[in-house]
């Protein structure tokens, strides 16, 4: 049998985090996940998914996620039931996060005034050569090397440093 759930979406509210009477730490958040399909209105319509997390984990999502966070979640789907305070029974069905990513840097999400429809996207060829110009320029052994935004150096053609071509026939791949 496989139980097995990859999530990504935005949370719709600040992530809850508890402390069982042992001191385990357990977060819970809802996740909105947009469709892959428009309704008949052309609108995209989205699932609420309840998650929860424990440990260290759940402390991490609780200290760095907040509404409107894009998050990966990679879990299983579990359900449980207890006995309301009416006496019924109470089903719950809920996605038990065995790990949480964060998919946007700290300090963007719901407070970066871009509206939280539009996804962050990679910058564009001219915003990577403004951000990388500032950073200077190297000239390696085999050619020039660029300065990446992280700091680490990105080769033009690491294969220009006098190597001969290598020629690879397709009968000597194994597949």
């Amino acid at each position: 049998m496989m139980n097995r759930v990859v999530l990504v979406g935005r949370l719709t509210k600040d992530p809850e985090l508890r402390y069982t009477p042992a001191g385990v730490a357990v977060a819970t958040f809802t996740l909105a996940v947009n469709r892959n399909f428009t309704n008949q209105a052309g609108e995209r319509e989205a699932d609420f998914i309840n998650c929860v997390i424990w440990r260290k984990p759940a402390e991490n999502v609780a200290n760095f996620l907040k509404k409107g966070s894009l998050a990966g979640v990679d879990g299983k789907v579990q359900t449980r039931n207890y006995e309301g305070q009416d006496g019924k029974r109470v089903y719950v069905t809920e996605v038990l996060a065995e790990s949480v990513q964060f998919l946007e840097p700290r300090g963007t999400g719901a407070t970066n005034n871009q509206p939280s429809s539009a996804p962050n996207q990679a910058p564009t060829p001219q915003q990577q050569t403004a951000n990388t110009s500032n950073q200077g320029q190297a000239v390696g052994a085999g050619g020039a090397t660029t300065y990446t935004p992280s700091g680490y150096p990105k080769n033009a053609d690491p294969f220009a440093a006098g190597a001969k071509s290598i020629e690879i026939n397709d009968d000597d791949l194994p597949f």
